[in-house]
């Protein structure tokens, strides 16, 4: 078989592989938002073999072993390393036509340099070239290698920033920065629980939690903690957006129902939840920072599996609540005393996309060139169809040129092959509209266009802190 990930993979048009090599392929990545863990990048200790780098954690494997068969055992149980390989080496064969073929292709061929499809009778070899080589790979020569320049982290207000600390300390030669992810703030339906996330709030902020006021002072306290350790950028999974009226009464009120652990109603939830979303967006415009909302998921679906294996196990799915009149009341209400921030929306239901696209233009400040964003490609849509159905979206709507790109939203330090993968299909996307007349001929405008969105926008947009 020939090989399979060629330099002009996914690129089907001369012009596309031009602007590729000459404009995309080179920029350096700027990764606003994934879930990699910061300890990793400060210990930078090599893994111990490449399940252990490549299938711990994601769920998108997960979800394809499971569909083929196989056992649990041999995706987050007890089964041997290669063993949970081999399991993953059976059922790539399987996934074609599913991004994961592409991705698991792409990330052996980069940086490991492997040509070969992975299938039952290469997964030997495979493991045993991948493994030889995990002493150069650690997490920090991979950072380096994919020409990571800044990388956001997602963090809880409660997080020591340790170990963002230390590598600030360093002097790495990486941006490593927080992102302030308050969601378990907003999650009510275990109220135990909640009231013992309030203790770890107040024993970190240093200011115990009696009332509404000295909830909003403690999360004051850690956001202010998160900006002067480098954080630049909010982030918030949630089904809908929060947009309930609220008053300082009714938050005081539902907060001694909270701290007595009594059942909160749905209109009181959505009334905490809203109050403490509208706190947190008035402070990112204060400090200059920019909010991210990831919105729509239904999240794990499977109660057994949730037992078996925990949270993010891959049984998450898409949700279908109406967002527009909630996203609109959200967006105009913090607008309307010109405490709106630079906004990131990512959306799951592509049923939504216009929707989304068209609301984020509602609430442009002509100011900030791109102040409000549709986010890229986001989870079950970031392949090849989602990714063209986004920046088409972006361009019917919107300044697709003024796009701040792609991100990995991921937990691997081989994930950033899926910037590649973006700058390919968005170098085919422009190349066709160029080879059928749609767009000029002028590959060094269509190219500086690339760039931008490579990585150009992002520098510009996000007010990243100088770098010592």
């Amino acid at each position: 078989m020939s090989e399979f990930i060629r330099a002009e993979f996914l690129l089907d048009n001369k012009t596309a592989e031009k602007l590729y090599f000459d404009y995309a392929a080179d920029m350096p990545i700027i990764d606003y938002h994934n879930h990699l863990p910061p300890v990793e990048i400060a210990a930078d200790q090599a893994f111990d073999n490449i399940t252990a780098m490549w299938l711990k954690g994601d769920h998108y494997k997960w979800r394809a072993m499971r569909a083929n068969g196989i056992g649990e055992r041999f995706i987050t149980g007890d089964a041997g390393d290669y063993e949970k390989f081999e399991a993953w080496a059976k059922t790539v064969p399987y996934t074609l036509r599913n991004p994961l073929f592409h991705w698991t292709q792409m990330e052996l061929a980069n940086p490991f340099g492997i040509k070969e499809l992975l299938n039952p009778a290469s997964a030997k070899e495979i493991y045993e070239s991948c493994n030889s080589q995990l002493s150069r790979w650690t997490p920090r020569n991979l950072l380096s290698h994919y020409k990571v320049t800044t990388l956001c982290t997602t963090d809880d207000p409660c997080d020591s920033l340790a170990y963002h600390r230390q590598l600030a300390a360093e002097g790495f030669q990486i941006q490593v920065l927080p992102t302030f992810r308050a969601d378990k703030l907003l999650s009510l339906q275990d109220l135990q629980a909640y009231n013992d996330y309030l203790a770890k709030l107040s024993a970190s902020s240093g200011i115990s939690i009696g009332s509404f006021d000295q909830l909003m002072e403690a999360l004051y306290q850690r956001h202010q903690y998160f900006h002067d350790n480098g954080c630049r950028l909010s982030d918030n999974g949630m089904d809908t957006f929060y947009a309930a009226d609220f008053d300082k009464e009714s938050c005081a009120s539902i907060f001694s129902k909270i701290r007595k652990e009594e059942k909160l109603s749905a209109v009181e939830i959505d009334r905490f939840r809203a109050a403490i979303m509208y706190h947190i967006c008035t402070w990112n415009h204060e400090k200059a920072w920019t909010q991210q909302f990831h919105v729509g998921p239904i999240r794990n679906n499977n109660s057994r599996l949730l037992r078996l294996v925990g949270a993010d196990a891959g049984t998450d799915s898409i949700g279908d609540w109406l967002v527009a009149a909630q996203m609109s009341k959200f967006f105009d209400q913090l607008d309307n005393t010109d405490q709106l921030a630079r906004t990131v929306v990512y959306n799951l239901n592509p049923a939504h996309n216009e929707v989304y696209a068209g609301m984020v233009g509602n609430f442009q400040d002509g100011k900030i060139p791109g102040k409000m964003q549709y986010g890229a490609a986001w989870w079950f849509l970031d392949q090849e169809d989602g990714i063209e159905k986004q920046l088409n979206v972006l361009s019917n709507f919107g300044l697709l040129s003024r796009f701040v790109g792609m991100l990995t939203d991921s937990r691997s330090f081989l994930s950033f092959s899926r910037h590649d993968y973006f700058r390919r299909i968005l170098c085919n996307l422009i190349g066709r509209d160029v080879e059928s007349g749609r767009l000029p001929a002028d590959l060094p405008w269509m190219g500086s266009m690339i760039q931008d969105i490579c990585y150009h926008n992002a520098k510009s947009y996000f007010n990243f802190p100088c770098k010592q």
